[in-house]
């Protein structure tokens, strides 16, 4: 096999593994990491980061091309060897495309984009309209009956958008939150007459796993536009019908947080 087939076998193996390690562990030190992963996950995927890097370091005690010896001893047959071994390399650099070769040829060229985009490109967090395509109105699965437990005992100060829009899927006895006061921060989702949708990405593990939590805001002031992060205060109120619903008393324009998600 020439040396270019061997380099490229070298980057799509330790090479690629050995740039999202570096990109993690400069995420964690610059504190950007949230934006892919939950905090609580960091020291896990830092940890996993250094060994890559050991085991890239590592791997260059290994000759170019030398994981291909399988420490076969020729012995005496060494020179019909090399004659099978020429014929063999011809037949190999002769052997035509198949569709196994293209579609290892092209996931290594998309995981290579995919990579350098990565260090080149400067961390971002997932769009509003992200938001928007995963919300299938269904109840949030983020968080379970402890939600609801907390809220009802009045203990609510540090509730965020997924947390509430747990307890308003979820509550049984919405009258016993009426009048609770809130401070949340979102972005906007949508926009209603009377109101608009506040909204956040809530994270279990990473970004692949993000779920949108939506909470209605009754306001008489004008909705910001769509994907304007807002900071609002008011209270929670529990309609005739048993709805839930928060009613704004101020709603503030503020930029992107620096932690855009909740976890």
């Amino acid at each position: 096999m020439s040396r270019t087939r061997w380099i490229g076998h070298r980057w799509l193996g330790v090479g690629l593994a050995a740039s999202v390690a570096v990109i993690t562990v400069v995420l964690a030190a610059t504190g950007r990491i949230a934006l892919y992963i939950n905090p609580e996950s960091a020291w896990f995927a830092v940890g996993m980061s250094i060994v890559v890097l050991v085991g890239t370091v590592l791997s260059f005690l290994v000759p170019l091309g030398g994981e291909a010896d399988h420490g076969h001893d020729h012995g005496g047959a060494r020179g019909h060897d090399h004659a099978d071994g020429h014929e063999h390399g011809a037949a190999r650099r002769a052997a035509p495309l198949t569709p196994s070769r293209v579609a290892t040829v092209a996931g290594g060229v998309l995981a290579s984009g995919i990579v350098l985009g990565m260090l080149v490109l400067p961390p971002a967090s997932l769009s509003a309209e992200l938001a928007a395509s995963r919300d299938v109105g269904a109840p949030p699965l983020f968080a379970g009956s402890d939600a609801v437990t907390l809220a009802a005992s009045g203990d609510t100060s540090t509730f965020g958008v997924g947390d509430w829009a747990s307890v308003f899927a979820t509550a049984t006895n919405p009258e016993a939150f009426d009048g609770d006061a809130v401070t949340l921060t979102g972005f906007v989702s949508a926009d209603a007459d009377g109101g608009f949708d506040l909204s956040r990405l809530v994270i279990t593990h990473c970004v692949i796993d993000a779920q949108p939590a939506s909470l209605t805001i009754t306001s008489d002031r004008r909705a910001p536009a769509t994907g304007q992060w807002v900071e609002i205060t008011g209270v929670v109120r529990s309609s005739t019908s048993g709805e839930l619903a928060i009613v704004a008393s101020e709603v503030t324009p503020i930029d992107e947080p620096g932690d855009p998600y909740e976890y």
